[in-house]
């Protein structure tokens, strides 16, 4: 009966943080000039709480789905990262295997200074290459050819260039660069491209429904992103030819809230000693096997929690984020389809009210 008496206390105050969060989430949207908003809190068996709130364009009445699909930018590369963990378990690939015993051929003709970067070392940004961030990037020759073949110019490219330096102050140096080679590496082994990898674990095996690049907004009601331009949002259709420069790994997928939660859930999971599509020994490693930056999640420790976090900006359009408690066992997402100052307060707010209701 206790158990019971619990289980209903726990639906009603649930369902009043929803109602009183809808509330706050929509004055959050108004007030700092999201056109959509939508969030959830999950833990792994259950999705606490979720919304959609707003239009797919500031330009059109559209009202917002769980349907709705954004643009993650670079929540992609802890997506990257599970594809490529899923072949260092199928014995493909190791943590520590060497760029160059992969590519021997391409050594001769890059820097030294590269010589023995790992896959680890890519994926926590610590191989030192150059970021590739769409700022006093170096000039990018036009690579032809399939993407697959262009992303392994732009690879030898990369490897060309003077490396970043690191110390105590800088242990890692982002860079979308590096997860182009890490994903070279998976796609080496695998004869698989990446758009393939994608299709494969995500689509086929785990029912994800992860698509590439823009949503859809031309011939189907969905999310268009907004840049800023001159401090008013300007909505940008799916068929803007944005060049990601060949770093789609790092920050190129698009994918609905519901399923990204899904995604979410499974790391939860693997957090809390489960085992599911990887390993739960795999999932502590990518959160946690590298100080400051592991496998396509930022560690942070902040006033006796551990936090795993990453945002995505979908080329300054679209602004995505998540927070994984790791000693709650509970994750906060948050999908928008703007991105400026504006936003990033908003969004702030809101994953702080989140987590004031959750305890967190």
């Amino acid at each position: 009966m206790k158990k019971i008496t619990l289980l209903i206390f726990l639906a009603v105050t649930n369902i009043c943080f929803g109602q009183k969060t809808v509330q706050f989430a929509d004055t959050i949207r108004n007030t700092y000039n999201i056109p959509e908003i939508s969030y959830a809190v999950v833990n792994a068996k259950s999705t606490l709480e979720i919304a959609t709130l707003g239009k797919h364009s500031i330009s059109l009445s559209d009202t917002a789905t769980l349907d709705d699909r954004f643009h993650i930018g670079s929540n992609t590369k802890a997506m990257t990262a599970f594809i490529i963990a899923r072949y260092v378990e199928k014995g493909k690939l190791k943590w520590t295997t060497k760029f160059f015993d992969l590519f021997p051929e391409w050594k001769e003709k890059s820097n030294s200074e590269y010589a023995n970067i790992t896959l680890k070392d890519l994926l926590s940004h610590r191989a030192r290459v150059q970021p590739f961030q769409g700022e006093n990037d170096p000039q990018i020759p036009d690579f032809k050819g399939t993407n697959p073949e262009k992303r392994k110019y732009f690879g030898q490219f990369v490897l060309t260039l003077e490396p970043i330096k690191l110390d105590d102050q800088n242990p890692f140096v982002y860079s979308n660069a590096g997860y182009t080679l890490a994903t070279l590496m998976v796609e080496k082994v695998t004869r698989k491209s990446w758009e393939e990898l994608v299709e494969k674990v995500f689509n086929k095996d785990l029912n994800l429904n992860v698509k590439l690049s823009w949503p859809e907004n031309q011939k189907i009601k969905d999310t268009w992103g907004h840049i800023t331009e001159n401090d008013s949002l300007k909505p940008v259709s799916s068929d803007w030819n944005y060049h990601l420069d060949y770093t789609e790994p790092a920050g190129d997928l698009n994918i609905t809230l519901v399923d990204y939660v899904k995604f979410i859930q499974l790391n939860l999971q693997g957090l809390e000693g489960k085992n599911n599509y990887l390993k739960t020994e795999t999932y502590k490693f990518i959160h946690n096997g590298i100080k400051n930056y592991s496998l396509g999640w930022f560690n942070v420790y902040e006033n006796g929690k551990e936090l795993s976090v990453h945002s995505g900006t979908g080329a300054f359009t679209y602004f995505t984020i998540v927070h994984i408690d790791k000693i709650k066992n509970i994750a906060y997402v948050i999908f928008t389809n703007s991105f400026n100052q504006k936003t990033q307060q908003g969004v702030r707010l809101l994953m702080r009210k989140l987590k004031e209701n959750y305890g967190s």
